[in-house]
């Protein structure tokens, strides 16, 4: 049976850990040939490459940094036929007394900034009939009590997604997001642990609520994420453009 992405280049930002290393993995066993994982250069070599992908180091927050990666990636690839935009900041919970302008500046320059500089430096070396991915959340259509810069910046990078939709999609470029839920990355159980420490809930008790407040009554998993990813990398979705795939047991 022919693997899904046979053959095909692919890219995909903050893929040295978590949600974007399951993607990245998902797409090396579904047969991209040659692809390249950007991440921040502390993190780039965090885990082993699949066969046949680069890893660059890059960060989304400097514009120079983003057009010397995507140099490299052209340099390797020479096309792009799937990019999966992964890469982004969750901060700590704030309310909006205690919100730092400064922070809130630093989310949108990777969620949404970010992205959008990813695209643009990605946009011409993309192949007709390429997929762009990129990875929302839950957040990015409802909103979430003390998480204000984090689920704007997500509002802001779907609308950037439905804009580009139609912006690409004449060019034969599929434009789509995923919105997963809560997962259990390293990143998040840290900050659980912060607020443990400050007094609220364990960790284990914080996680259980999460999982038992879901109609499957489970946390989503970067499994999860990364094989709705590949579907919307694929020709499966060939007819899908424009849209946010929820991702994960829905709430009650």
């Amino acid at each position: 049976m022919t693997r899904l992405l046979e053959g095909k280049r692919a890219v995909v930002t903050g893929g040295a850990n978590g949600i974007g290393a399951a993607i990245v993995r998902e797409l090396a066993q579904a047969g991209v040939a040659k692809g390249a994982i950007l991440d921040l250069p502390t993190t780039v070599g965090a885990t082993v490459a699949p066969e046949g992908w680069d890893e660059i180091a890059v960060d989304l927050r400097d514009d120079h940094s983003i057009r010397e990666a995507f140099a490299e990636v052209l340099a390797a690839l020479e096309t792009i036929d799937v990019l999966v935009a992964a890469a982004g900041i969750v901060p700590a919970w704030t309310s909006i007394g205690e919100l730092d302008p400064e922070e809130w500046d630093e989310v949108f320059r990777v969620n949404a900034r970010g992205v959008m500089r990813t695209i643009q430096e990605a946009r011409a070396g993309m192949s007709e009939g390429g997929a762009i991915v990129v990875i929302a959340s839950q957040n990015a259509w409802r909103g979430s009590e003390h998480l204000a810069s984090y689920t704007a910046s997500k509002h802001a990078a779907l609308g950037l997604v439905r804009s580009l939709a139609l912006e690409l999609g004449p060019h034969g470029i599929r434009v789509n997001a995923i919105g997963p839920g809560s997962v259990a990355t390293d990143a998040y159980v840290g900050r659980l642990r912060r607020r443990e420490a400050a007094g609220g809930a364990t960790v284990e008790q914080a996680l259980t609520r999460e999982a038992q407040g879901t109609t499957l009554q489970r946390l989503t998993t970067v499994e999860d994420v990364a094989r709705a990813s590949l579907f919307l990398a694929s020709d499966l979705a060939s007819g899908v453009a424009g849209h946010i795939l929820p991702v994960g047991p829905a709430t009650r």
